[in-house]
């Protein structure tokens, strides 16, 4: 079996007003990255759209209803400070979803050893009925619901690096602990969430890194706390929300990561996931917003997703 790359061109088409971080250039340059000769062997699949029982498997549909009503037919509108729609935002967003659980349908299925969605807009952020942080549906949270809903596994984990943390993931699963969440981000740093004093119902391990840590921080909260955390849950499925602005060039963090400490990140994910999960991993990108850093760091993440037995 080989990886699986979930993308869509219409991920280019969420457009932002001018100077914003998330732009369509971040997927173009995932994109560009993923075509070199050493990915050749990846299977490639586009996303397809969501229905509206995978979006209501983490969001109402008062969520989903407001989505649709603030889409915009032309130019942009702004939902919060950060996070704008414009035209094709709302199929984006949907589309996002679907490929985050078509990506989970292809893993337990045993079609894809594991499997990258390279997408935007990200997710994390999104709460139960709010869009924030550039994110409108938490298409990491809706794949681990689809992978139990339609899987009927019981236990699933995502694992964020992401820099900042993934408030919305904590908040949707904050008293389920058939959810894993565990975190390693930057904190003081927006959202603000994330402290180690926050853990749900035993089911949420945060590992808050302070501004300036660079890898040998990162890899010992990483071995001391995300990776215990994944050996007790024994999870059946872990899902990556695989943000790449935790990186020294990154400039929405102050993280001193490169891309050998993604590269190591996922070899000891996917040595976890081989004990408990059958090696079943499916990645999705979240942050990352310096060009050349992030299509680094995911060309490493993929090649290294790719080496799975």
């Amino acid at each position: 079996m080989a990886t699986l790359l979930i993308h869509h061109p219409i991920f280019a088409r969420h457009l932002v007003p001018f100077g914003h971080p998330e732009r369509p250039e971040r997927i173009q340059a995932v994109e560009a990255a993923l075509e070199d000769e050493r990915f050749a062997t990846l299977l490639r699949q586009e996303a397809r759209m969501a229905d509206v029982e995978m979006i209501l498997l983490c969001h109402p549909r008062s969520h989903l209803e407001a989505m649709r009503h603030y889409s915009p037919s032309e130019t942009m509108i702004r939902i919060d400070a950060d996070t704008t729609m414009s035209p094709k935002t709302l199929e984006a967003a949907l589309v996002a979803v679907g490929g985050a659980c078509q990506a989970v349908d292809a893993v337990m299925d045993g079609d894809a050893k594991n499997a990258f969605c390279a997408m935007r807009p990200p997710g994390h952020h999104a709460e139960p009925d709010r869009a924030m942080g550039f994110c409108f549906f938490n298409q990491a949270a809706i794949a681990a619901r689809h992978a139990q809903r339609g899987h009927g596994i019981e236990r699933v984990a995502i694992v964020d690096w992401d820099v900042h943390h993934g408030n919305g993931t904590q908040a949707i699963f904050w008293d389920d602990p058939s959810v894993l969440y565990a975190s390693t981000h930057q904190m003081p740093l927006y959202p603000g969430t994330g402290a180690a004093s926050e853990t749900g119902a035993g089911n949420i391990v945060n590992a808050p890194l302070p501004p300036g840590a660079g890898s040998a921080e990162f890899r010992h909260v990483f071995e001391s706390r995300i990776l215990p955390a994944l050996d007790a849950f024994r999870p059946e499925l872990v899902i990556i929300s695989a943000g790449f602005d935790a990186h020294h060039r990154d400039p929405l963090g102050e993280l001193n990561l490169d891309e050998e400490d993604f590269a190591w990140a996922t070899d000891r994910l996917m040595e976890s996931a081989a004990r408990h999960a059958h090696g079943r991993i499916v990645s999705i990108l979240e942050g990352g917003y310096d060009l050349k850093a992030l299509a680094a760091s995911t060309a490493v993440h993929v090649e290294r997703l790719m080496q799975a037995g």
